[in-house]
């Protein structure tokens, strides 16, 4: 058998326009399998299909509007000041959610982190802070002061002042507003002890510490966790994950994913004979150097994936075996040395010299980000992607 050359290779898929009650899994195979055919390429055991979050939900009909959230924060708090913490600064992510909030609520204290909110997207820079002598662990700025500080600043990829989009849009909603900046979390209760904590990651700690300083508090992953008006909601993860649909109505990350990847490796299984892997992908999980924007606005990487993507890469460096263990070899004599040492590698490696500088993250979270590379954000028309090659090595 000739020897393969090529390594890890990702496919977008084009697959139709996905609405709502769509059978997502039967769209999944058969665009997979009518692009392997087009483009003549086979599909093979330990491939991975990944599915864009979006269109899951989509198909899934897992839509609420603003209403609904206004419903609910205001069933939570009724007329209650409420301190809305860390949000992200975001048209598309967040704005909707903080309409619905104010919809729902008599005043709104909004309180944002500082210099960027928690993905990396900057309000000021660090060097601005550094030049006003401010000191953003410890120092809690009104909006007088902010703008004293740092005047009007707009956002360098989308031109918005966020200060002042999310102040106009929650008095837009007939909600009082008061913003302040602050980075510790219980600065906040010097204005209320009702609290909707907004962050995504940290969540948990933020509301751990708000809850023994005796504050009331939702996290945004325990709002819309029960039917709305359109039957959408999560039950895990409430308005986490999700985006604006319409200006009146909000797309949910998706639930019950599980059914969805086991019935793609099912199908494909016994259309092709081959044991892929399967994986429902949201935001990949790296960070911009430039604009310093860390793409996880979603809860996960990956909602869902079979059996076969649980754990961790198991690799050795070959460039340190190169020039360590095998520095005395070279052409033929090395290729076969190196092959060996992989044929015979351990099965954790976890504390070896041979992997370090190897990426010591969850499968998901690595394929679901050259996943997120690969389908794009815009207009690609690819919401499958195909990997192939993923679980290869060198020996192969």
């Amino acid at each position: 058998m000739a020897e393969r050359l090529v390594g890890t290779v990702s496919r977008g898929i084009r697959a139709p326009i996905i609405r709502e009650g769509d059978d997502i899994a039967k769209i999944v195979v058969d665009s997979v399998i009518n692009a392997a055919d087009s483009e003549g390429f086979a599909l093979r055991d330990r491939d991975v299909i990944a599915i864009t979050e979006a269109v899951v939900a989509r198909a899934q009909g897992n839509y609420a509007t603003v209403q609904d959230i206004a419903n609910d924060v205001k069933q939570k708090f009724g007329d209650k000041t409420v301190g809305v913490i860390f949000p992200i600064l975001s048209r598309n992510r967040f704005a909707i959610c903080l309409r619905g909030m104010a919809m729902g609520l008599k005043k709104i204290v909004l309180m944002l982190s500082y210099p960027s909110d928690e993905v990396g997207n900057h309000l000021v820079s660090i060097d601005d802070l550094d030049e006003k002598g401010v000191n953003p662990w410890s120092d809690v700025l009104s909006e007088g002061r902010y703008r004293e500080f740092f005047g009007y600043k707009k956002h360098t990829f989308t031109g918005v002042d966020y200060v002042a989009y999310y102040k106009e849009l929650i008095s837009s909603c007939g909600a009082d507003v008061e913003i302040v900046f602050a980075n510790d979390c219980r600065a906040i209760l010097d204005y209320t002890d009702c609290v909707i904590n907004c962050d995504i990651h940290t969540r948990k700690r933020t509301k751990r510490i708000l809850e023994q300083k005796g504050a009331k508090v939702f996290s945004l992953d325990e709002i819309l966790t029960t039917p709305g008006s359109l039957g959408g909601y999560n039950a895990e993860y409430g308005l986490l994950g999700s985006n604006k649909a319409t200006e009146d109505k909000i797309k949910l990350f998706p639930r019950d994913c599980q059914a969805v990847v086991d019935k793609i490796q099912e199908d494909i299984l016994q259309r092709t004979g081959k044991r892929v892997e399967v994986m429902v992908y949201g935001d990949g999980a790296f960070k911009d150097p430039v604009g310093k924007i860390w793409e996880l606005a979603d809860p996960v990487v990956s909602p869902a994936y079979t059996q076969g993507l649980i754990g961790r890469p198991n690799e050795v460096k070959l460039k340190y075996l190169a020039d360590n263990d095998f520095a005395h070899l070279k052409g033929e004599e090395l290729k076969n040395a190196i092959k060996g040492y992989i044929k015979n590698k351990e099965s954790d490696l976890v504390g070896s010299m041979a992997s370090q500088g190897t990426t010591p993250r969850q499968l998901t979270d690595l394929i679901g980000s050259l996943c997120d590379l690969t389908s794009g954000s815009g207009d690609k028309g690819t919401p499958i992607v195909l990997v192939q090659g993923y679980f290869d090595n060198y020996t192969e």
